[in-house]
């Protein structure tokens, strides 16, 4: 019973191996793994190239499929090329099964002893996530020891033998049995090794094995399908025609698997070094066959999937489900719906100035009922963000999301303050059918268009993080102050000169331009990070020759 669950902890131990090395290189190299498939669609074999590549670092087709899958739901590459990366990257996955199954039992106490330093003592930086991988890969080594340890004792009980003598020698079954366990443990690559260690030491027949690798292929396919599935239709054919190439493949090989065993025992000699050797020559062969069926079947996928006609309602529009295993893309996928989000705020602050001249009840019920679309946005975003792996940012990453939180948590404050001012409007201004003067019109409606140019200031300055402009977005906060406490202090005078219309609207008035003053508030929030972190800002906005009296009169009591 110990042995059984020693095996199973280094199991375990072989799969969150993979995990840690996928999360440190995403996070080391997330925007430039973006960059090489992005730049590497020239041709299908620099695409295949530069899959290969890719999962080889990240150890995972299916984040490579889900990277390209991203792509795909954004038009930024074309569905030939994509199938193409995928046929390169399980070819990759595959290449690092046989790296693993050589001897490196002296390399993982050095892996694990590096990485741990470098960790420790270099955390956050490059050096401390190249620790993680290393770390990583030292696990994948030391479990695959741990697993041989503990499959020995294994072997060697009557019942284990007896049971391994009466398996079915149904290779449909093994098939089924590795695509299961493929998608249990989110990693075709931890399946294939635990099998070929589990062949190399007798427990498992290399018949059965083969199968097993096989299963493990389609699971890899199958994991991709689901992660896809609620994404949008341009990004779900991509995992489908992957599946199809391996689904396809694997029922061409089914009859000649019994010869392929033969020529694998003259070929090689150790059962570890067969399965692996037949998985990287399953993935080569299928690379070679189907790379040049990726066009036909990509002009099928897209009859068969076709995009449905966009709806009038607003939904997310940019969040992409199959963008969260690669956590730069998706902070970049809510940066986009954040900007969404702002326009439908945009719309909402530009029609305030309709209403208040035109006393349009409807065009205000209008307005009021898009804050719903705001606040749905506002969720959908801190949802999707809180799904991203925070441990897989960079510190560059992690202040991003940070920015996207603060820029959608102030827009939803903003659509808030806009439906209260409607109301307002409504009751205060449109059923009394009361008008402001012609000077408090004019201020109100200088300080909308100052407002209205602000936001799109903050948006620019939220999109680029450009410091000049989140300087001038600073400044226009201090403006705006001053010319709210200008246009209070001016209606103050038409009252004292007994203005009738400023006297009816004077609550509304005074409560409109706070109103105002509080949403330019909000917009100009998104330029204190980039102030902050250019070391822009002061500690105190109160200058220094006014505390230096308060100082000595504290001093003094």
């Amino acid at each position: 019973m110990l042995n059984l669950l020693n095996l199973l902890a280094a199991i375990a131990l072989l799969v969150w191996g993979t995990q840690i090395v996928r999360t440190g290189i995403l996070r080391v190299l997330g925007e430039n793994l973006r960059q090489v498939l992005a730049q590497s669609m020239g041709s299908r074999w620099k695409a295949l190239l530069a899959g290969l590549g890719v999962a080889s670092l990240v150890q995972s087709s299916t984040a490579t499929c889900l990277i390209m899958a991203s792509f795909l739901g954004r038009h930024l590459v074309p569905l030939t090329a994509a199938l193409a990366v995928m046929l390169g990257a399980d070819v990759g996955t595959s290449l690092m099964a046989v790296v693993f199954s050589f001897d490196l039992s002296w390399l993982s106490p050095l892996l694990i002893f590096v990485g741990v330093v470098l960790y420790i003592t270099r955390d956050k930086t490059t050096a401390g996530h190249l620790g993680r991988v290393a770390i990583g890969l030292g696990l994948i080594l030391l479990s695959l020891q741990l697993i041989v340890l503990h499959t020995r004792p294994m072997i060697e009980s009557p019942a284990v033998r007896s049971l391994l003598a009466a398996l079915p020698n149904e290779v449909l079954l093994d098939i089924l049995v590795g695509a299961a366990l493929t998608v249990l443990s989110y990693s075709s690559l931890a399946i294939v090794l635990l099998t070929a260690t589990l062949a190399g030491s007798g427990l498992l027949p290399v018949s059965v094995a083969l199968g097993l690798v096989l299963g493990a292929n389609i699971g890899s396919g199958l994991l991709a399908v689901l992660s896809t599935a609620n994404s949008p239709v341009e990004a779900r054919r991509l995992p489908v025609g992957n599946l199809i190439f391996k689904v396809v493949g694997c029922l061409l090989i089914l009859p000649w698997l019994g010869l392929v065993h033969v020529e694998l025992q003259q070929w090689v000699s150790d059962v570890h070094q067969q399965v692996v050797v037949f998985h990287l020559a399953f993935n080569v062969a299928l690379a070679l066959l189907f790379i040049g069926f990726t066009g036909p079947l990509a002009r099928a996928l897209e009859r068969w999937f076709t995009a449905p006609k966009a709806s009038g309602t607003e939904r997310p529009q940019h969040l992409d489900p199959s963008a969260l295993a690669t956590p730069s893309l998706a902070i970049s996928c809510a940066a986009r719906e954040a900007l969404h989000q702002a326009d439908v705020v945009e719309t909402m602050l530009r029609g305030i100035l309709l209403v208040l001249r035109a006393n349009d009840l409807e065009l205000s019920k209008r307005l009021r009922h898009m804050d719903d679309q705001v606040d749905g946005l506002y969720t959908a975003i801190k949802l999707y963000l809180t799904q991203v792996s925070r441990e897989a940012l960079s510190e560059r990453e992690g202040r991003r999301w940070t920015d996207v939180m603060s820029f959608t948590i102030n827009m939803e404050q903003i659509g808030d303050i806009i439906e209260r001012v409607l109301e307002d409007l409504e009751d205060k201004k449109i059923r009394p059918n009361r008008s402001f003067s012609d000077a408090g019109m004019g201020e109100i409606c200088h300080l909308h268009e100052r407002l209205v140019a602000n936001l799109r200031l903050g948006m620019s300055v939220f999109l680029d993080g450009g410091l000049r402009d989140a300087r001038k977005l600073l400044e226009e906060k201090a403006r705006f102050g001053d010319l709210v406490r200008e246009y209070a202090a001016t209606h103050i005078v038409r009252l004292q000169d007994r203005s009738a219309q400023s006297i009816e609207t004077s609550s509304l008035h005074l409560d409109l331009i706070s109103d105002l003053k509080r949403i330019n508030s909000h917009i100009c929030s998104s330029a204190y990070p980039i102030l902050d972190s250019a070391g822009a800002l002061t500690q105190t906005r109160l200058r220094h020759s006014v505390l230096a009296p308060l100082d000595a009169g504290e001093s003094k009591l």
